[in-house]
């Protein structure tokens, strides 16, 4: 690791493994020859011709905890072979990456297309990979290096940009690791005592910090945070939680929330030459932040985690010139004639011409006493993926019957022994995407719990079990649980919004159509698609009344909001 604290001493001396199984010689040594060209400096490439060498070298490498990284398997080899490689990969090295090597013309075949699909969505596979057909076949060295990327940002003994020490019963450990996870900030947990932690410790120099939380940021100067608040974090790091106190604080356009459909307001509105700010109270990306895997977004065929999605999208607001305030809530809203004046928590007042309620949603709580008090402790509310590695081996509960909840379900099965999805439901076919359906199906460690519900639960200082009734005979079952993901739907927050923003039943704020239909409505002209009952106040995404909850949509209404904008400021400034 070149004079920087990493791993045991077994892991710094050896050498990550690549591994790649092709019956055929010829075709494996050309990989190995690519693999080596490529990555031989940093990684241990190894290539097996039978599928018995191949699981051989799997055990050892657990036994002699080796790390692999990536794992690449013809797909060629028979199915059964193929399948048993793939299954000993994923639980024996759960970070590694695993793909299918295919020949050049292969999508021409209706059934390889199929196996893949299959492979994925039952979660044996990541991806596939084209079999280099040339020396230097800058293609396949380019779709390795992704997946050795996407494996360093999980494996635990890599060192990290941020590096966590806390107890890993720390409830504040925890909520760090939860905050760098949403805001896709590259980070390690090393448990307090343990050889990781030492060797970091002993590194930089400090003590351990017991009951408390130590934060090392060795990327951005080597920073030591002890006991640090999430804007102290977020400081450290260099994402701005206010405005300078000379700054100019009249904008032409205010996003509240960063979620997708903030973030591509922000987007489009600064490189349409409006002056943007973006105010988001906790975590950039907001609830599509904690999906641990976007497959069906365009353009991602291998799928992208949600916080990585956020982080493209923030910085690519952020080159065009977007201003962002994060850590902070909007407490205040306003319009004094043709301006919107809104008062910012620890930031003061700021104007705007026109704004975008971008602030999506909260999640329902279970509202179980028991358990409330160990939120942190083994309960999260939302796709907490960052908890997945210490769940390893552990049983898992998730309460909920949508995507994100499927999605949280087939993470937490790559870590854990077993998991169980509680439904109130009969089926997941009305509420959840059917290629989550499969995939669950398909999970042999997940089981599904149809009209259910958790009552109960406990534990010592951290969750131990939960307590299930069966919604049809009453009859209550004590489950045993390490770690419960609660997603059983959401409120979107708008109680400190002006009385005169018209909302449904629900609190979801109205727009288009239904602003036209509220008493509040006074314009001789008709809303626009996506404005309030407040001229020129404008809502997208979870938020709003009536929206389809997919990043996808979200992303769509943040981009197209920003014509309608451009409309109500034109009509202003000719009035």
């Amino acid at each position: 690791m070149g004079g920087v604290p990493g791993g045991g001493s077994r892991l710094r001396a050896a050498r990550p493994v690549l591994l790649v199984v092709d019956a055929d010689p010829e075709r494996l040594e050309r990989c190995e020859t690519e693999l080596d060209r490529g990555f031989g400096a940093d990684f241990r490439v190894r290539g097996e011709v039978t599928a018995a060498a191949a699981l051989d070298c799997l055990q050892r490498a657990h036994e002699w905890e080796q790390r692999v990284a990536v794992v690449l398997v013809d797909h060629a080899l028979p199915d059964d072979e193929r399948a048993e490689i793939l299954a000993a990969s994923r639980t024996l090295h759960p970070d590694a990456r695993r793909a299918l090597l295919i020949e050049w013309g292969a999508w021409a075949e209706r059934t390889t297309a199929s196996a893949i699909l299959t492979a994925m969505s039952v979660g044996d596979i990541n991806y596939y990979v084209l079999k280099p057909w040339i020396a230097h076949d800058e293609l396949f060295h380019r779709t390795v290096a992704e997946f050795v990327q996407e494996w360093s940002r999980f494996e635990v003994a890599n060192l990290r940009e941020v590096v966590v020490i806390a107890a890993s019963t720390s409830v504040r450990g925890q909520a760090v690791r939860s905050l760098l996870a949403r805001n896709g900030i590259p980070s390690a947990f090393r448990e307090s005592g343990s050889a990781l932690a030492n060797d970091v410790l002993e590194f930089i120099r400090e003590p351990d910090p017991g009951d408390g939380v130590l934060v090392w940021m060795p990327a951005v100067g080597g920073a030591v945070l002890h006991d640090p608040t999430d804007a102290e974090i977020a400081e450290a790091w260099g994402v701005p939680t206010t405005l300078a106190p000379d700054a100019d604080r009249s904008f032409d356009l205010l996003v509240v929330g960063a979620g997708p459909g903030g973030l591509a307001a922000a987007v489009y509105g600064s490189s349409e030459g409006l002056r943007t700010l973006v105010v988001e109270r906790e975590s950039i990306g907001g609830q599509a932040g904690t999906s641990s895997l976007i497959r069906n977004y365009l353009g991602f065929s291998r799928g992208i985690r949600g916080s990585e999605l956020a982080q493209r999208g923030y910085q690519q607001a952020w080159v065009f010139g977007a201003h962002f305030v994060l850590m902070r809530t909007v407490e205040r809203l306003e319009k004094r004639g043709d301006q919107f004046v809104a008062e910012i928590g620890a930031v003061g007042e700021v104007t705007a011409r026109a704004v975008v309620l971008a602030s999506g949603v909260s999640y329902r709580r279970l509202d179980v006493p028991s358990l409330e008090k160990l939120v942190g402790a083994g309960v999260y509310y939302g796709a907490s993926v960052s908890e997945a590695h210490g769940l390893q081996d552990r049983d898992a509960c998730v309460v909920g019957g949508g995507n994100s909840a499927g999605q949280a379900v087939l993470h937490l099965a790559r870590y854990c022994r077993r998991v169980l999805l509680v439904i109130r439901g009969e089926d997941l076919a009305a509420s959840m995407s059917q290629y989550l359906i499969d995939a669950i199906v398909a999970a042999d460690n997940v089981i599904v719990r149809a009209s259910s519900e958790v009552t109960g639960g406990g534990g010592d200082g951290r969750l131990e079990y939960v307590v299930l009734r069966d919604r049809r005979t009453g009859d209550e079952e004590t489950v045993p649980s390490d770690g419960l993901f609660v997603m059983i739907g959401a409120v979107p927050g708008t109680d400190w919004l002006p009385a005169e923003v018209g909302r449904d039943a629900h609190g979801f704020v109205l727009t288009g159509s239904d602003a036209a239909a509220d008493p509040q409505w006074h314009e001789d002209r008709p809303p626009q698609p996506y404005e309030t009952t407040v001229p020129g106040l404008f809502a997208v995404g979870d938020v709003r009344c009536a929206s389809v909850k997919r990043v996808a949509s979200a992303v769509g209404e943040g981009s197209v909001v920003v014509s309608q904008i451009h409309t109500h400021l034109k009509v202003r400034s000719d009035a």
